[in-house]
């Protein structure tokens, strides 16, 4: 593979890299870190400027309190352990603006929010953190979505848990390009 620059290259190598870890260790990113990651990662492809996203940070008992909305959502008595598999989990919130001022579609919207996502997944790997994205029926739940203060233009996209890399990471598979995944117009 050639790249013309040594920064392509190395940014090839980690976008190669990238790897969800569902297991995890007990230290986790500070807001702090986190607030530095989002400054870059949320330098997303954004029609007009929007920043149609937020994130939610539970640490501590609030993964515990989430556990128990979840819960609730599918009439179980007792509260789901799942968040608490992680130290860190950050709600990802696509927030769109539907007021009739922007032109933006929401699928535009989600596209930036969803790309954010991506970046910061990507840095939080670099600098030695894991992460991994859950997702499900559940974020459409009226109790976790009360749960997380959404509004009614807001949509929970999922989780990431994430948490110091173990001394075991999952390597990332080695994915070939199908033939029809870049094509030309003429044939």
């Amino acid at each position: 593979m050639s790249f013309r620059t040594k920064d392509g290259k190395r940014l090839a190598k980690t976008l190669r890299a990238r790897a969800s870890q569902p297991r995890v260790g007990e230290r986790a990113p500070s807001d702090k870190q986190l607030r530095q990651y989002l400054k870059s990662a949320g330098n997303a492809a954004d029609h007009s400027g929007l920043r149609p996203w937020r994130m939610i940070t539970l640490r501590g008992d609030e993964r515990s309190l989430l556990g128990a909305a979840m819960s609730e959502a599918h009439g179980d008595k007792r509260p789901s352990t799942k968040p608490l598999r992680a130290p860190l989990l950050i709600a990802v919130v696509g927030s769109y603006r539907a007021d009739k001022y922007y032109k933006v579609p929401q699928w535009e919207q989600l596209a930036v929010a969803v790309e954010v996502v991506h970046g910061l997944q990507l840095l939080l790997q670099t600098e030695g953190w894991g992460s991994f994205w859950r997702t499900g029926r559940v974020v459409e739940e009226a109790a976790v979505r009360e749960f997380h203060g959404l509004g009614k233009h807001e949509q929970l996209l999922g989780w990431l848990y994430v948490g110091e890399m173990t001394d075991r990471p999952k390597v990332a598979r080695k994915r070939s390009l199908p033939d029809a995944s870049l094509t030309s117009l003429r044939g």
